[in-house]
């Protein structure tokens, strides 16, 4: 047996991933040039929490490969598991998606002034 096999593993193998029952992608760092801060996502949370019953944020730097093509961008991904979707997700993720371009327009405009995107 290997002996970093008997350490906590640094990378796993996941074979079986449960997919979101929503899923929103805010292209973030294409508009702000920049990360969302662990404040803004708090901010982005707290907009959220009367909202959905029950999400997780991941804010990501992205990075994508293909033939000559190489893209990197900064994300943030509202996740809101299956179960807490409810009846109408697609009226849900309408809701999380004019909350998240609010949230991204308010964390835009508070670094570089009024603007127009």
């Amino acid at each position: 047996m290997s002996p970093l096999l008997d350490e906590p593993a640094i990378s796993l193998l996941v074979r079986k991933h449960d997919d979101p029952g929503i899923e929103v992608r805010v292209n973030f760092g294409v508009f702000a040039g920049r990360h969302a801060t662990p404040a803004e996502i708090d901010e982005l949370a707290a907009s959220l929490k009367d909202r959905v019953p029950a999400f997780a944020i991941v804010a990501e730097e992205r990075h994508e490969y293909g033939g000559t093509v190489e893209a990197s961008v900064h994300q943030v991904v509202v996740e809101v598991p299956r179960e807490h979707a409810e009846d109408r997700p697609d009226v849900l993720a309408e809701k999380i998606v004019l909350a998240a371009n609010g949230w991204a327009l308010d964390c835009i405009a508070s670094r570089h002034g009024p603007g127009s995107l």
